[in-house]
């Protein structure tokens, strides 16, 4: 059985706005990122969800190849090379492991960068 191809059952269809979602929660996840997109920030992403695509995330899917560009907000005082460095790394794996796609560029925009005490 372990060389038999398994039966098909159904099908599966993602939505469009699946990918970008999963890009802008695996940025978030990354110590320094304040947004994604315009104003979405950590907290609100992980605490509420997201029912549609952030529009700072764009995803463009060529077959079985992924090209993300996404602009972020990020913390004062953090490196902005290592801490886009570690997005493009979280988010690639992200979609990888639950989408089964290759993803072939993470292009990163800073949009801002937040001071102490919130003023951009």
């Amino acid at each position: 059985m372990a060389n038999k191809e398994m039966e098909k059952i159904g099908s599966v269809k993602v939505a469009d706005d699946v990918v970008p979602c999963i890009a802008a929660l695996a940025a978030a996840e990354v110590d320094g990122v304040i947004s994604v997109a315009e104003n979405l920030t950590a907290e609100i992403i992980g605490r509420m969800g997201l029912r549609k695509a952030p529009k700072g995330v764009k995803v463009e899917i060529k077959g079985k190849k992924v090209y993300v560009d996404m602009s972020l907000g990020i913390d004062y005082g953090y490196n902005v090379p290592e801490t886009s460095r570690k997005v493009q790394d979280k988010v690639k794996e992200a979609i990888e492991t639950m989408m089964g796609l290759e993803v072939m560029d993470v292009n990163i925009h800073i949009a801002s960068v937040v001071l102490p005490g919130g003023a951009k």
